[in-house]
């Protein structure tokens, strides 16, 4: 399938919202936007996938979002049952659409019968980490792009010892990718998992203050460390 192809079955896809279509159809005399959105997916590494924020196979958006969560929940339903009921940690910095970014990737992994720990509001990577460690997840997601520009935004990846996917694990999501086409209306499933997924995830707290267990169990982490 040729990016065209691919822009025009995007296009006439009923998964988009009106915002996404409309952004798509702004752009339908631009062979060189269009291409530049279709001609290829983000790659997925180690570190997970990070792009500009956008519609399109190339750019980071709630479909990709659901696709690569997919594969991701592939890889960790192969390592079995134990290994499932472990769960998932997921958490969100403060760039547009990182909160939207993680609840989908939630939605996606409690669909697929993988418990979900999610952060009510944003944290850093370093708790990420210690969550993974303290829960007994087998893996975690963090939606971040670091230091890049405010355009872009990313989809870190852990394993249970709280460091970057290993690269055979990273490396078979990207094998799960490459099987399918990241067309919406190939990874909308995640709509149907809302429910679901508030009946699994566990919020790790609202706040950073002294009271906050969580905040106390991180606290004494660091302490340990000093």
């Amino acid at each position: 399938m040729s990016y065209r192809d691919t822009y025009e079955a995007w296009l006439a896809s009923p998964a988009l919202s009106a915002g996404e279509k409309a952004e798509l159809e702004a752009i339908k005399n631009d062979e060189k936007e269009i291409e530049s959105r279709f001609f290829s997916q983000l790659e997925f590494g180690t570190a997970g996938l990070r792009g500009t924020m956008g519609a399109g196979t190339y750019r980071m958006n709630v479909h990709v979002i659901r696709h690569a969560t997919q594969a991701f929940a592939e890889v960790i339903l192969a390592e079995g049952p134990e290994a499932v009921q472990r769960g998932v940690a997921i958490c969100f910095d403060c760039r547009n659409n990182s909160d939207t970014f993680a609840r989908e990737a939630a939605c996606v992994m409690a669909g697929n019968g993988i418990p979900v720990r999610l952060f009510e509001s944003l944290r850093p990577t370093p708790e990420l980490s210690f969550a993974i460690r303290e829960y007994g997840c087998i893996a975690g997601i963090n939606v971040t792009a670091s230091h890049n520009p405010k355009e872009y935004n990313g989809y870190k990846v852990y394993w249970e010892d709280g460091a970057q996917l290993p690269p055979r694990h990273a490396a078979a999501i990207a094998a799960q990718l490459a099987r399918g086409e990241a067309l919406p209306q190939a990874v909308a499933l995640a709509k149907s998992y809302v429910t679901t997924a508030i009946a699994h995830a566990l919020p790790l707290g609202g706040g950073c203050g002294p009271t906050n267990h969580f905040y106390r169990l991180y606290q004494r982490g660091l302490e340990g460390v000093r």
